[in-house]
């Protein structure tokens, strides 16, 4: 784990955004479920052409799918920043997965808000996020 990186969770650490959670391994699973649904929700947006709506599943996709990976480890998280940094910092540091997945969470957040909030989606976006969405479950799949 990088300087930075390791400042990072430190600091999530002590804030308490990052947390040892007895109860986490036995949630992961279920949360792999939780993505698993909102993806499915996500698709089914893309066929009825509700891009913001399939947007922001796409990406509650990925966060959910984050999390399973977050509390396979006994830990569970309080901020969305933190989970990247948790995730990356245990899972992509380590070669566990691909750094792709931990920027497509990024990228994928900020879509989403942009969606939410501002009204600015695409077709595009939405079929790259269910793409990216789809792709980081089945690799969670394979860790958990």
């Amino acid at each position: 784990m990088g300087e930075r990186l390791e400042r990072e969770f430190e600091k999530c650490s002590k804030e308490g955004k990052i947390k040892k959670f007895s109860g986490a391994k036995g949630l992961s699973a279920k949360e792999l479920k939780v993505a698993e649904a909102d993806l499915s929700a996500a698709k089914k947006g893309l066929e009825g052409e509700q891009w913001k709506w399939c947007t922001i599943q796409a990406y509650y996709s990925m966060f959910h799918t984050a999390r399973a990976l977050l509390y396979s480890e006994g830990y569970r998280e309080k901020s969305h920043y933190c989970l990247r940094i948790a995730v990356e910092a245990l899972f992509v540091s380590t070669g566990k997965i691909s750094e792709k997945f931990i920027d497509g969470l990024q990228t994928a957040k900020q879509m989403r808000e942009n969606a939410d909030y501002e009204e600015n989606f695409s077709e595009v976006g939405a079929r790259k996020l269910v793409t990216l969405a789809e792709e980081f479950i089945k690799e969670a799949g394979q860790i958990l």
